[in-house]
């Protein structure tokens, strides 16, 4: 995927000064692409940004639903609990556990409020509008992210527009090697009044001392005391810095790509893994619920099954909100919809080189 060195001969022969314009606009060109992909790469940034805190506000949103289940649930509780001490089958401690457990959660639930705040308010700023407004509606997450492909063709990182920056970059600094190694060679651009316009023998005359006025130019051209060398080298370090960032870039790329490849299949079978878990705890709730009803369990083992089928519920929700967000990373790590049109052309750098 490297560009061939450009450039030509240090020593002995010619680059016709042609040559050198063509590697001044090829290595411009590439530059324009290079910074046209940079602002690809920052939409792209922006907009994968956008999609995480949209759907870990709606995350939030399944966290505030559950939350308000439970604290109706936990009220209900609380009824049976008083129930039960006015008959004088439970103790006032039971009663005290129950208010507790309703006023945490409904602490909890308040809270939650000022995260939901706060990604609305990043939203906001991400579209352009002040935080005030703006007001998304509420969205509980149900359905889980497509299934993703058994293989992802490497060729889709040809999409991410942080590779065509580097790409672009090394192709500019593969330029500036060329017109680097032209600069050996002066341009000496001969005009009319050199001799070329009349045969006036007067003109042929001063000739010679018009060829020696450019000849000091042409020495110090030439023998500079290796500052031509040392351009020509300093290009050819830039370059091989180029081609470094650029492999980096595509190493990076492919990390990006196999850890959200990765979070996607094992949050999978973790949602799948945690879907039984919260059954278990449903199970377990009723089962104590009916328990203490009897008398045959106290309060304090009610409020640790609760507590459980909570934490569990939640980590639910919180998987599908990490497989939504790890989607929308994949999706960027790959490119996202990026097109390669909205660049210059690289079949404008030369024509007829």
């Amino acid at each position: 995927m490297q560009p061939a060195r450009a450039g030509g001969r240090t020593r002995g022969g010619g680059i016709p000064p042609v040559v050198a314009v063509k590697a001044y606009v090829a290595a411009d060109v590439a530059t324009a692409q290079a910074t046209a992909a940079q602002l690809e790469n920052a939409r792209l940034s922006y907009q994968a940004q956008l999609a995480g805190d949209y759907f870990e506000l709606h995350g939030i949103d399944g966290d505030v639903d559950l939350f308000q289940r439970t604290v109706n649930s936990y009220k209900d509780y609380l009824d049976l609990t008083r129930t039960r001490f006015n008959a004088g089958v439970a103790s006032d401690a039971d009663v005290a556990q129950a208010e507790t457990q309703l006023d945490t959660t409904q602490a909890q639930l308040i809270d939650l409020e000022v995260a939901r705040a706060q990604f609305e308010h990043a939203i906001a700023i991400l579209t352009g509008k002040p935080p005030s407004g703006l007001s998304i509606s509420k969205l509980i997450l149900k359905t889980p992210p497509p299934a993703i492909p058994g293989a992802v063709p490497s060729e889709l990182l040809e999409r991410r527009p942080d590779i065509a920056a580097a790409e672009r970059q090394m192709a500019a600094a593969n330029e500036e090697i060329g017109f680097a190694t032209a600069a050996y060679y002066p341009n000496i651009t001969l005009s009319a009044s050199a001799g070329l316009e009349s045969s006036s023998i007067t003109q042929w005359f001063t000739w010679p001392s018009r060829f020696w006025s450019v000849g000091p130019s042409l020495t110090e051209t030439l023998f500079d005391a290796g500052r031509r060398r040392a351009q020509v080298a300093e290009a050819r370090a830039s370059y091989d810095t180029t081609v470094a960032a650029y492999r980096q870039t595509v190493l990076v790329a492919f990390q990006q790509i196999e850890d959200n490849l990765a979070a996607m299949r094992v949050l999978e079978r973790e949602a799948a893994a945690q879907a039984q878990a919260v059954r278990s705890a449903e199970r377990s709730l009723d089962v104590s619920t009916e328990q203490y009803k009897a008398g045959t369990a106290d309060y304090l083992q009610v409020i640790t099954t609760q507590a459980i089928a909570l934490q569990d519920e939640r980590s639910a929700l919180d998987i599908l909100t990490r497989r939504m967000t790890a989607s929308v990373f994949l999706i960027e790590a790959l490119g996202g919809g990026w097109n390669t049109s909205a660049l210059p052309s690289r079949n404008v750098i030369v024509h007829g080189q």
